[in-house]
């Protein structure tokens, strides 16, 4: 039993997020045999968003009908699927892992994998967020395509814009960076006037949002200007709090892993956006895959330690 009194269920493995990575990872723990079960809350952050793009056979796919899709090869292999939110994961004896869920369960595991993800903390811009994920966006991989020769522009509230400003170029040549709070410099608007991209000095009021679309960006001083799509640099925050909780070597504001999402803590694995702000769904699912198979591969080895240890 649990310390609060409901049973414990014993697992090879807890993996907490369902994404791709978690997801992928599960896929191939399942079909290994392992007992395995996903624990998912239910927010994915792509979940604003129509389409996903850039994985090959999947290009265009709602991430909704991925993850749903997702789930029933996992469960189709034996897993074990749970609507839920972990509070937390701890030490238990033996080397084990406890996970307790906001519902009260307990769930053990030998092995840990951690693939919440990130959230987007975004800028205090009337319209960013009511438009977020459809025609106010981030990733030009994910959304460039789509805005291919419309008028775009960049919002300033990140140092990063001005790059991402550049990037954007490739897929319209009708690109405005709204400075907003960045103090450009002279090497900045060189460059960017190099590129024929074009600055507008002074703080942003708002998004112009009108019959469900962006329609432009306003400044403060009363100027408009006519855009079909807006780009923003949000500030990314991985959703690591298990993984910092247990005591996982930080680097960078990101939790470290190796090639195979290894933490530095003994049985802890990460994957996906929770320690890879630059993943997309297509390198999540695979960094998963890498941890599900040295996930496995430690089992292993601890099957064969107690196999020896029951022989003596």
């Amino acid at each position: 039993m649990g310390t609060n009194g409901n049973p414990v269920s014993d697992h090879d493995v807890v993996i907490v997020g369902a994404g791709a990575a978690g997801l992928n990872a599960a896929l191939l723990l399942a079909r290994a045999r392992r007992q395995v079960a996903v624990v998912d809350s239910g927010e994915p952050r792509n979940a604003p968003a129509a389409h996903m793009h850039g994985f090959l056979t999947r290009d265009g796919t709602s991430p909704a009908d991925f993850l749903e899709a997702g789930r029933a090869e996992v469960l189709g292999y034996g897993a074990r699927m749970v609507d839920g939110r972990v509070d937390t994961v701890a030490n238990a004896d033996g080397g084990d892992f406890t996970v307790r869920l906001g519902s009260g369960e307990t769930l053990r595991a030998r092995s840990i994998l951690v693939a919440t993800g990130l959230h987007d903390e975004l800028p205090d811009v009337p319209g960013v967020r009511e438009r977020w994920g459809r025609d106010v966006v981030h990733c030009p991989y994910c959304h460039g395509y789509e805005f291919r020769d419309q008028s775009i522009g960049v919002l300033g509230t990140s140092p990063g814009a001005v790059f991402h400003a550049q990037l954007i170029r490739q897929w319209s040549a009708d690109v405005v960076l709204f400075a907003h709070t960045l103090d450009l410099t002279t090497e900045d608007r060189d460059r960017l006037e190099a590129r024929g991209v074009s600055v507008v000095d002074g703080p942003v009021a708002r998004v112009i949002v009108d019959e469900d679309a962006v329609r432009g960006v306003e400044l403060v001083e009363g100027a408009t200007v006519s855009r079909s799509a807006v780009f923003v640099v949000p500030r990314m925050v991985p959703n690591d709090s298990l993984l910092t909780d247990l005591g996982c070597a930080v680097e960078n504001c990101w939790v470290s892993v190796d090639r195979a999402g290894a933490t530095s803590v003994p049985g802890v694995y990460a994957a996906g956006n929770v320690t890879d702000p630059r993943a997309q769904v297509v390198t999540a699912a695979g960094v998963g895959s890498a941890a599900g198979f040295a996930i496995n591969l430690d089992l292993v080895d601890k099957d064969i330690a107690g196999a020896l240890a029951n022989v003596s």
